[in-house]
């Protein structure tokens, strides 16, 4: 054997080696690329899901608020009905005229006066429309005088230096009263559902 034969064989041993290298190594490349596609697959179906979850996420608490707003401009307006249907009756009330306002008037004196049964003077004071209408009614009670006037629609404000007691008997009251007895009632009449 030649040394050329030799050489010659030496080069083709290397050239099979390097082809099996070059061969091992696409093989490694591939593999790592379909391990690299693989795993951004699998990144980007995370992503997919992730971005879906937060759209589903903001459109429920989009619609969450919507509700939320819907439902306080609903009481806002309700709140804004009573209101309206408290000032007519305050109206109506404070336009009481004749003997209805006077019948009315004595009704709330004689519930009042009962806590004054064993005091000497007795101090009413009402609104300042019914300033003459009192003295009128006070003249039928011993030890009763007129006091001067309080900010109220109607009705009497009984007092006594004698006695800490202060009975106020005013329309404002009972309509107070009353109001707060029969809102769910009226809210009921007025937004029948």
């Amino acid at each position: 054997m030649s040394l050329e034969t030799v050489v010659e064989d030496i080069r083709q041993t290397a050239r099979e080696r390097a082809d099996e290298l070059l061969a091992e190594a696409d093989a490694e490349a591939d593999e790592i690329v379909s391990a690299a596609e693989a795993t951004a697959e699998s990144i980007i179906e995370e992503a997919e899901r992730d971005v879906e979850r937060e759209v589903s996420r903001e459109r429920d608490q989009q619609r969450s608020s919507a509700t939320l707003e819907a439902k306080q401009a609903r009481l806002e307006a309700r709140r804004e009905q009573l209101a309206t249907v408290r000032e007519a009756v305050e109206t109506a009330i404070a336009e009481l005229e004749g003997e209805r306002r006077e019948s009315l008037t004595r009704s709330l004196l004689e519930a009042a006066a009962v806590e004054f049964e064993d005091v000497e003077t007795v101090r009413v004071s009402g609104a300042e429309s019914d300033a003459e209408l009192l003295e009128a009614i006070l003249e039928d009670y011993d030890g009763f005088e007129y006091a001067g006037s309080v900010d109220c629609l109607g009705g009497v404000v009984v007092g006594s230096d004698d006695s800490r007691l202060r009975v106020n008997n005013t329309f404002d009251s009972v309509l107070e009263s009353v109001w707060d007895d029969e809102l769910h009632e009226i809210s009921a009449r007025l937004f029948e559902q």
